[in-house]
């Protein structure tokens, strides 16, 4: 049966994407299928060394070369520099040091990707070609690669003139009263843990188109990102632009994950070779680019510490995060372990907290948000760490959760870093997953792997994260003159389903199918303001202001219909583009009632939200180790998950499981490795190791909701939530299949290789 044929939708309903189809067959427009006419291509030469003084020797003798249209140097655009909008106070109340991050580097480079030149061309060969006659004088300088290095006494400094590789220390919590509860515990429980850096490796990569139009001097930028109106204002802000002289376009884009949220040196590179040539400039990144160039995640080095009394409650909890910022630091940057470090209590009671952050200088690729941005970094570290707080116990990974739960009853519950979890039932997602995942028979199983030399491990994670920030998403709905229905509105899809899920409740309140209805996102001039999307927001903050203008504007559709057709509104229905007095053969459709307005027909909401929605669940995953090879087969994973009120079913299980397939190439297979020299070793894909469809297991997701009370329609948000819950629950699946199999106790990072794995194993032997 198709489904999207059904007349009635609404919030609830399973339904196919209707955006898949010009995706599937070809037929979608990314930004590298838009090629103007004239269109001249540029390319950005990168340092090929950590830190080091340069000089561009010829420039002026490339820029005579056939082909070549201009040649920008750090000379050319000197003074421009990137931003880094998170502005936050330290923990003595004092404002961080910000370092300078140009367009182009003039006279330093601190990583291998940082940009020298930009080269504009007929093509481009020719602007690779000219790149490599390029002169790059490189005086190399001392560098330092590594967190503990970074911060090691007489260590190189990234920044001599501020003196420190320590880029901020921000603290969250009282830590006078954790420091007391620690004082009074009968035990201390302690991990230090590393969260391994990453690399995004979306499908699409970055790339862009600039025009300048000489006319009225407006310029136009096509590529790739997470929010047309934010990436337009952080350009403007960088070339010292009016907004309006500006229009970003984003067409279909092929994954975001937190890294289109950011506004890269090739984007105002390009506007300004388009005013210059008067000509379209395009730039279209490789995989090696975006290994190089584009933000990493994560790469943080932590320690916790849980204080238990002598039942094994909680009485405080202290973290200490170290968070590589890289060579500067970058759009969100800081941010990022900031917020994490919020949620560092995870779903536990606990009153006293104490955390605190420092952020890290060294010569790399700056990192900053990707998927979930700090809150899986906070939930991987908290259920490890309560992981070994059962252990150390005695009561086992369910025992020792159940006991210092948040209660229902707590609920609503402000935790002591400021976060309100508004409604769950936590024991209630975990008794669920493990009556799914069958925790009872799981001595069973591992005896038979036993008897067969294979080591059997099962390992839980509960989680809550904090998303769909507080704020606001105004949506615009219209009735145009031929009775179509279209929804603006400033999220922007990055392949989450955005144009189905709006569409369902505006389908739901004209009563027409959901392919009926025209979405559009990603043009800063056809759409007045946008938040964009991240942090799970789109749906939870953009869904209210969608329903309220659809309800809106069926309320003006009504009114004028009754003035056409001499009846009460309340005796008006509207379904299938047509308007009828109820029991009667009088109606009107949507194109009469359009023509008959004399002003556009259309209603505009923003629905404001003043607190976060905190999705929550639990993941159990179930792991079988050969001993021989360190390599892991993940038997069954199971999620149960309370995300509020569900939208899509079947755009939520989509979302749920992309998430859980990047937390468990996170925890399994991907390592980014800098050498001594800064050198990236794993700048490709041949090098770089992402888990693959062969090594993923069946996921049995179902829903175990409770509606957000913080939010308007109910919804908590669930974007990110499949990676905050994975990586510690196959983490400690492998961490007890070790320790029962090998006798392992040493805690093992991220990811679990089987080199890693195996090591681990004949260590003990």
């Amino acid at each position: 049966m198709n489904q999207i044929a059904t007349p009635k939708f609404g919030v609830g309903a399973l339904l196919r994407r209707k955006e898949d189809e010009p995706l599937i067959t070809g037929e979608g427009i990314y930004t590298a299928d838009y090629m103007p006419e004239g269109c001249l291509h540029g390319f950005v030469v990168r340092s090929a060394m950590a830190h080091a003084k340069i000089s561009v020797e010829n420039a002026d003798e490339i820029r005579e070369m056939d082909g070549v249209h201009l040649v920008l140097t750090g000379k050319e655009v000197d003074g421009k520099k990137m931003p880094t909008q998170a502005r936050l106070k330290q923990a003595d109340g004092t404002d961080y040091w910000l370092p300078p991050q140009p367009v182009l580097c003039s006279d330093v480079v601190r990583y291998v990707g940082d940009a020298i030149a930009f080269i504009v061309a007929d093509d481009l060969n020719t602007a690779k070609n000219a790149a490599e006659m390029l002169e790059v004088d490189y005086d190399p300088l001392d560098l330092v690669v590594g967190i503990e290095n970074a911060l090691a006494p007489g260590a190189v400094k990234v920044w001599p003139e501020h003196g420190s590789n320590l880029a901020f220390t921000f603290g969250q919590g009282d830590e006078a009263k954790t420091e007391a509860a620690f004082a009074q515990a009968d035990r201390v429980v302690s991990v230090e843990l590393v969260n391994n850096r990453i690399v995004a490796n979306y499908m699409e990569l970055r790339g862009c188109v600039a025009e300048h139009d000489p006319e009225d001097g407006r310029f136009k930028l096509t590529l790739g990102t997470q929010g047309g109106h934010g990436m337009r204002d952080t350009i403007c802000s960088i070339l010292k632009l009016d907004k309006e002289n500006l229009r970003v376009i984003t067409p279909e884009v092929g994954g975001g994950f937190g890294t289109k949220l950011f506004c890269y040196r090739e984007y105002p590179l390009s506007l300004i070779a388009a005013e210059q040539l008067g000509k379209p400039v395009r730039w279209a990144g490789d995989r090696m680019d975006h290994f190089v160039t584009d933000a990493h995640g994560r790469d943080n080095l932590s320690t916790a510490e849980l204080a238990l009394d002598g039942d094994s409650r909680i009485l405080g909890l202290r973290v200490h995060v170290k968070a590589a910022m890289g060579a500067y630091l970058h759009q969100f940057g800081p941010f990022i372990p900031h917020v994490g470090v919020s949620m560092s209590s995870g779903l536990y009671d606990i009153p006293a907290v104490f955390a605190k952050v420092e952020g890290v200088y060294m010569h790399t690729v700056p990192t900053d948000a990707f998927r979930g941005a700090g809150r899986p970094e906070a939930a991987y570290l908290i259920e490890r760490l309560i992981e070994k707080a059962g252990e150390e116990t005695g009561l086992g990974p369910v025992e020792i959760r159940k006991r210092n739960f948040i209660k229902p009853e707590q609920l609503p519950y402000t935790t002591q870093t400021g976060r309100m979890y508004d409604t769950g039932d936590f024991a209630g997602h975990l008794n669920k997953a493990m009556e799914v995942a069958d925790w009872a028979g799981f001595k069973s199983r591992q005896s038979k792997c036993a008897e067969v030399g294979k080591f059997r491990g099962i390992g839980l994670s509960t989680y809550i994260e904090a998303c769909a920030f507080a704020g606001s998403e105004e949506a615009t709905v219209e009735v145009g003159d031929e009775g179509n229905v279209t929804l603006l509105i400033g999220t922007q899809t990055n392949g989450q389903g955005h144009a189905t899920a709006y569409s369902q409740v505006v389908a739901e309140q004209f009563g027409v199918n959901i392919e009926d209805i025209e979405v559009i996102q990603g043009d800063t001039d056809r759409v007045r303001k946008g938040g964009g999307t991240g942090g799970s927001r789109s749906i939870p903050i953009g869904l209210p202001s969608v329903r309220d203008a659809s309800i809106s504007l069926v309320k003006k559709v009504k009114e004028l219909a009754a003035d056409r057709l001499e009846a009460g509104v309340e005796d008006l229905e509207l379904e299938s583009g047509v308007v009828r007095v109820v029991g009667t053969d009088q109606q009107i459709t949507l194109a009469e009632i359009a023509a008959a307005s004399d002003e556009p027909l259309f209603a505009r909401e923003e629905v404001s939200q003043s607190e976060c929605t905190y999705p929550n669940g639990t993941h159990i995953c179930e792991v079988e180790i050969d001993p021989d090879t360190g390599d892991i087969a993940i038997e069954n994973y199971v999620i149960v998950d309370d995300f509020g009120v569900t939208v899509n079913p079947l755009l939520l299980a989509g979302q749920v499981h992309g998430g859980a397939a990047s937390a468990l190439s996170q925890a399994m297979c991907e390592q980014t490795v800098y050498d001594e020299d800064g050198q990236l070793l794993t700048a490709s894909l041949l090098d770089y190791r992402m888990i693959r469809a062969a090594d993923l297991p069946p996921i049995h997701f179902e829903t175990r909701n409770i509606p957000s009370t913080t939010n308007a329609m109910g919804i908590k948000g669930a974007g990110e939530a499949g990676t905050i819950g994975g990586c510690a629950a196959i983490m400690n699946a492998v961490q007890q299949a070790l320790k029962d199999g090998a006798g392992v106790t040493d805690m093992i990072d991220m990811p679990a290789t089987p080199l890693r794995v195996w090591d681990a194993i004949q260590a003990v032997r």
